[in-house]
Parts: structure tokens; C-alpha cells; sequence
């Protein structure tokens, strides 16, 4: 701890060492080393050398002492800078002259001082908090924002700085946020006071989250030990239902290897198209049979022994129609003789045809 307390830039008799690097954050902690060491000294960095007069010769104790004032503060200035940032300014003979072209080195002329205050105060408005990012965080954001812009000269009230940091919040601290509004008056409320507020929140948020997510745990967990049960169960019950299925699946198999052979053994044809010829025994077998001959190689409407039967009864049937016509021709020209002779006449005929009708019927 005593080799830490002794390192260059952290003791309260060593100026912080610049080597280049944020200019803005040593240039503030110098100022405050000089004003604590002797503030007669930052008056010099300020306004320039303690002028003297007189001739060497003739100093006097007060000549004296305002040499050796400015010869100190050049000495601190000397010592606070590395060797690349000495040989900026070694050329310089008065301390202020060294802390200007210091500052425009790094901080530029009004031009470009006015363009860094512009971009600075573009983050500032456009400044919000990131999620995932902690309070502490967030302001130590806002506060390099806020010191930056302090360096080069341009302030914020502080009242203006407090709602810049409540609206930069998220929409998950609205209640916080309308809490601090009614409660504070938001021009008087300092910004330490309102990150205190905020951080304490930010804890309550935390612990609360921590025994959500025990509670979430735990029911996890007993649901995991639910499902584990149930699944036990399901398992006695799987094994029951696994020996039906696999009783069930042998039959199925059982039917289906019938019907493979079934399949196999029919003959699939197409409309308007022949039969495919088997080869060797299997000729006889594939040719159909008629049911009226009973020969094989046609079926029973294209039988040529039925055909020839009903052209047979057809030719028969017209030549009685023939017949009769005639005989009701010839029954009504001789219905003028006597009734007796047309009436056996009559009868003869007339049973003639009904035996001659009878007969080319059967």
C-alpha cells in the first residue's frame, strides 16, 4: 500500500504525469494541485509571470521571491509532463505561455473548441440509458459528457442535468421516475441525491429479481419431478399398450401378405384392349369359359349356338306373323256363306293355326 501511496500523479506532493492522453482530465487536476499547493501560483499560469523591474543587481527580498515563485510554478508545469509532451514546450519561456500552447494542442483553436462543444452537446441530448447498464454506469457516462463540456466552457444547471437523467431512463422505471416527481422538486433536487434514489431502486429491483427466479426455479423443479411421475406411469402403461400393438401389427402383417398374393394372382386388363396371352399351361387356364356350350375361347354372348337359336325364333316368328295375317284375310272373305260351313270352316282353321302356333312355339 505505501508503493501505491508513492506513484507519480497520486501523491498530494506530485503533479499528475500527462502523456498525452485526456487532456481535459489532467488539465482539471493540475488546477487543482496548483490552487492547493500556493494559489499565488495559479494566479501566475493564469495572468502571467510576477514582473520585476529592477536589475539584477539591485532585486530586493520582494524581487527575489516573485522570481522564485515563477520559477517554481514552471518547475511543477515541467514535472507533470512526460518528455514527449516537454519537448512541446520547452521552447517557452513564461509558464503561461506553456499551459496555452498546451491547451492548443489539445484542445484546438475557437473553431475547433466550438465544433467538440457541439458534438458534445449533441451526446448530451441524445444521451439515454443502455440496457443492460447499471445506474453507476450510466453516470459516470453522463458525467464525462457533463465534465467535458464544463472544460471547454459550455454548463448545465443542475436542475436541467436531473431531468435530462430522469428522461433518459427506460419505460420499466416509469413508477420510480413519477414517485421521484411527486415527492422532489426537481429544480432544488441535487444530482447525487436523485442517484442515491435511483441506485437504492435498482437494489430493490435486484433482490426481488433473485426471488422471482428462486420461485421459478423451485417450480421447475417440481414440475420437472410432475412430469417425471407421469411419465413413469405412462411407461407401465406404454408396456401394456406395446403388447397389444405388437399382437396387432402380426396381423396386419398377416393380411397384408395375403393380399400381396392376391394381388398378384389377379389379372389386370384394360378396356378396348386384348387379354395378354400367358405362355405354356397357364393358356389354357387365363381363356374364359361360355356358360351356355360350355366350350372355352368366348363367353356366353358371343356364343355362335345362342345366336343361331334366336335367329331361329326370329325367323319363326315372322312367318306366323305372315301366316295369320293371311288367314284373317281369308276368314273375312268367306264370312259371307252360310254359318254352319263357316263356322266349322272357321273352327278347323282356327285351331289349326292355334296348333300350327303352339308347335313353332315349342
Amino acid at each position: 500500500m505505501a508503493a501505491q501511496g508513492n506513484i507519480e500523479g497520486q501523491s498530494v506532493n506530485r503533479p499528475r504525469l500527462f502523456d498525452g492522453e485526456d487532456y481535459a482530465y489532467w488539465r482539471t487536476r493540475m488546477e487543482y494541485f496548483l490552487q492547493g499547493h500556493d494559489y499565488q501560483i495559479w494566479s501566475i499560469v493564469e495572468e502571467g509571470d510576477l514582473l520585476v523591474t529592477n536589475e539584477k543587481a539591485q532585486w530586493t527580498y520582494n524581487d527575489r521571491k516573485k522570481i522564485s515563485l515563477n520559477c517554481k510554478v514552471k518547475s511543477i508545469l515541467c514535472c507533470a509532463l512526460s518528455k514527449k509532451e516537454f519537448n512541446r514546450v520547452s521552447a517557452c519561456k513564461f509558464t503561461m505561455e506553456m499551459w496555452e500552447k498546451l491547451r492548443i494542442t489539445y484542445e484546438g483553436a475557437d473553431k475547433v473548441k466550438e465544433i467538440r462543444i457541439d458534438i458534445l452537446v449533441t451526446q448530451y441530448e441524445r444521451f439515454q440509458m443502455q440496457s443492460g447498464e447499471s445506474i453507476t454506469q450510466m453516470f459516470s457516462r453522463f458525467t464525462d459528457i457533463t465534465n467535458g463540456l464544463a472544460g471547454l466552457g459550455k454548463t448545465y444547471e443542475i436542475g436541467d442535468m436531473v431531468r435530462k437523467v430522469i428522461r433518459s431512463l427506460p419505460s420499466s422505471w416509469t413508477p420510480k421516475v413519477t414517485a421521484i416527481e411527486e415527492a422532489n422538486d426537481l429544480k432544488r433536487m441535487s444530482l447525487e441525491k436523485l442517484i442515491g434514489s435511483l441506485m437504492a431502486h435498482e437494489i430493490n429491483m435486484e433482490r426481488l429479481g433473485e426471488s422471482s427466479s428462486r420461485k421459478k426455479h423451485s417450480n421447475a423443479l417440481k414440475a420437472e419431478e410432475d412430469k417425471s411421475d407421469e411419465s413413469s406411469a405412462e411407461d407401465e402403461n406404454s408396456s401394456g399398450c406395446e403388447d397389444e400393438e405388437a399382437i396387432l401389427s402380426k396381423r396386419l402383417q398377416r393380411i397384408l401378405a395375403k393380399k400381396k398374393k392376391f394381388q398378384s394372382g389377379r389379372r389386370h386388363f384394360k378396356r378396348n384392349k386384348d387379354f395378354k396371352k400367358p405362355d405354356g399351361k397357364d393358356q389354357k387356364k387365363s381363356e374364359p369359359i361360355c356358360y351356355k356350350c360350355k366350350k372355352p375361347g368366348h363367353i356366353k354372348a358371343e356364343c355362335l349356338k345362342l345366336k343361331k337359336l334366336e335367329f331361329r325364333k326370329r325367323e319363326s316368328s315372322k312367318k306366323f306373323r305372315k301366316y295369320k295375317k293371311k288367314a284373317m284375310s281369308a276368314a273375312w272373305s268367306n264370312n259371307s256363306d252360310s254359318d254352319s260351313e263357316s263356322s266349322s270352316t272357321s273352327d278347323e282353321e282356327e285351331s289349326n293355326l292355334a296348333f300350327m302356333a303352339n308347335t313353332e312355339e315349342k
